[in-house]
């Protein structure tokens, strides 16, 4: 086995190019937490090669998309499956994605200050996406959520509904917004891949985070055949689980308004959108204000941007590893509960619970860096 423990090559042009994937110094420690990374490579491939399969018999019209979507589960080969494959694979691509995050926030990853941010771009890109995507079916759900989201750019002072009514190509959701939201959901993942290989090319000059706090430089082992083989166990765990559910229960994680064609003059029950944006819905819902509301919702993804630059390096060390640890599991509930208040109704006791894990969400990004800055004065205090 080549060794590893030594200093890398200083210059990162020569270090990439030097050291093949197979060959890539990686650190002895991490453990499965680290496959996401390469589970949501897959997941991103798998959305993209079935996405490019359905938009063959996709139509982006407001008078067929509905129809095209019935067409291609009855009578396109196969086409059921890769219906299927594409609605659910978004679902465990953004379960994948939750979960590398989480791995970053407990580990202390976002120190990789590059690979973080550009991680945080992916995500955002990402939802934007699934939002446009969730649009295509042109089903009851689909259309209101649709109306609901764009609408809150109106909550904008002076531009707000111009800007809506831009989006739209007219005064309400109509043909031309169909059209625009489709081709942005075909472009926008071609974009995400060369993010992805922008964030393994800084990930590859820094190498991964190591789990034991130890110096990135030392304690590595080739990538291949200890790592390729872990990630391929990754692999057939989760696609394991990916069958079971696209062909055993395959509208689990879906709406069953959806199955209705979309009617402008008739609102649904409770609006509500897909799961994996319960948590910021709530969060939007939870705020008096629209305005506000927006504001929040936007925070709710971009406060992590700012982990890299709040002071808690301190925080993995002996005096804070529990309290580290305490804190992280209760951003973790708060994150579960509000995902979980986000499809209920609005009304007592859901609107106070919301408002109640909405402060405890942003209270984690404020709590440990005074914690580590203050603890001294705490204590000899």
């Amino acid at each position: 086995m080549e060794n590893f423990n030594k200093p890398m090559n200083k210059n990162p042009l020569l270090k990439i190019f030097s050291s093949s994937l197979l060959n890539l110094p990686t650190p002895s420690s991490i453990s499965y937490m680290w496959n996401f990374g390469s589970i949501l490579g897959l997941f991103l491939m798998i959305q993209i090669i079935s996405g490019l399969f359905l938009s063959f018999h996709y139509c982006p019209s407001i008078n067929l998309a509905f129809n095209s979507i019935i067409h291609i589960m009855k009578d396109v080969n196969m086409g059921w499956m890769m219906r299927l494959i594409h609605m659910n694979g978004a679902s465990f691509f953004f379960l994948s994605m939750y979960i590398h995050v989480a791995r970053g926030m407990y580990f202390f990853s976002y120190h990789l200050i590059k690979v973080w941010i550009i991680g945080i771009i992916i995500l955002l890109m990402s939802m934007a996406t699934a939002f446009l995507g969730y649009i295509l079916p042109w089903g009851q759900m689909s259309f209101w959520g649709a109306t609901v989201i764009t609408n809150l750019l109106s909550a904008i002072p002076y531009l707000g509904q111009n800007l809506v009514e831009w989006i739209w190509g007219g005064f309400s959701i109509n043909n031309a917004t169909l059209n625009r939201f489709y081709s942005f959901h075909f472009i926008l993942p071609i974009m995400i891949l060369l993010l992805v290989i922008l964030h393994l090319f800084f990930l590859h000059i820094t190498c991964s985070h190591n789990s034991m706090g130890m110096s990135s430089m030392y304690y590595m082992l080739p990538f291949n055949p200890y790592f390729i083989i872990k990630d391929l166990f990754g692999y057939m765990i989760i696609l394991m689980f990916f069958f079971i559910i696209f062909m055993k229960f395959p509208y689990m994680l879906g709406d069953p308004d959806n199955f209705i064609l979309a009617n402008p003059m008739i609102t649904p029950e409770h609006i509500k959108p897909e799961w994996y944006f319960l948590f910021a819905y709530a969060i939007l819902r939870s705020i008096p204000n629209k305005l506000g509301g927006v504001i929040f919702l936007l925070l709710s993804i971009l406060i992590l941007i700012i982990l890299p630059m709040l002071n808690i390096n301190n925080m993995n060390s002996c005096k804070f590893y529990y309290l580290n640890k305490i804190l992280f599991w209760l951003f973790i509930m708060s994150f579960m509960m509000l995902t979980w208040l986000g499809k209920q109704i609005i009304e007592y006791p859901y609107t106070f619970l919301t408002q109640l894990f909405s402060i405890l969400y942003f209270n984690y990004f404020f709590i440990t860096p005074m914690l580590n800055l203050y603890w001294d004065k705490i204590i000899y205090n």
